[in-house]
């Protein structure tokens, strides 16, 4: 049984999430666009709690497609609300329609979302060294300027926190912990 963070529950969902996607680097705008609106949908609540409706945000949203979530009109915003598979906060629902509309706007500037947003780390992810979870920040200096970097671009429920989150979530920032099997793992075991 491997050694994980701290912060890693017992649930094999939780596990093969911390295992095979948190800190592996993302490199695919579906995903990116994926990762965006669920940290989003994160604010004020567990990453577990997100994760636990994932498949049911999938399906919702149209696989997060950005395309097809920009032309959301106001009956299928109606019907997310009313959908039990996620989180049925109304501004989330619309922000993640919204930021829908802003990461096509950035794709069409720099060519991908992930060009853009690498910038924010020189291109290559930040390797910490952390001893324990007590050490991993909530916010850094990187996250700050990518939050008010998003916000300028008209996206919602992107503070510095949920930036970072995303960050540590998408492989930009590697904070598995010293204690963790996986810290600097780089790929992760089949």
């Amino acid at each position: 049984m491997p050694r994980r963070c701290a912060w890693v529950n017992e649930d094999p969902l939780y596990q093969h999430y911390h295992d095979f996607e948190w800190g592996v680097p993302v490199h695919d705008d579906k995903k990116w666009f994926e990762l965006l609106s669920l940290e989003g949908a994160q604010a004020g609540l567990s990453w577990y709690t997100v994760l636990k409706k994932r498949e049911g945000y999938r399906r919702a949203f149209d696989g997060f497609d950005p395309v097809l979530v920009a032309a959301y009109d106001d009956d299928k915003l109606e019907a997310l609300a009313a959908d039990e598979g996620i989180i049925r906060n109304r501004l989330k629902i619309r922000s993640a329609v919204e930021n829908a509309r802003c990461f096509l706007q950035v794709q069409a500037e720099f060519g991908s979302f992930d060009a853009y947003i690498w910038r924010f780390v020189g291109g290559a992810p930040i390797r910490n060294d952390r001893r324990s979870a007590a050490e991993v920040p909530a916010t850094t200096p990187q996250s700050d300027a990518l939050s008010k970097e998003l916000k300028k671009r008209g996206f919602k429920f992107v503070g510095s926190t949920i930036c970072y989150a995303l960050m540590q979530a998408s492989g930009m920032v590697d904070d598995h912990t010293r204690d963790c099997d996986f810290h600097h793992a780089g790929v992760r075991p089949s």
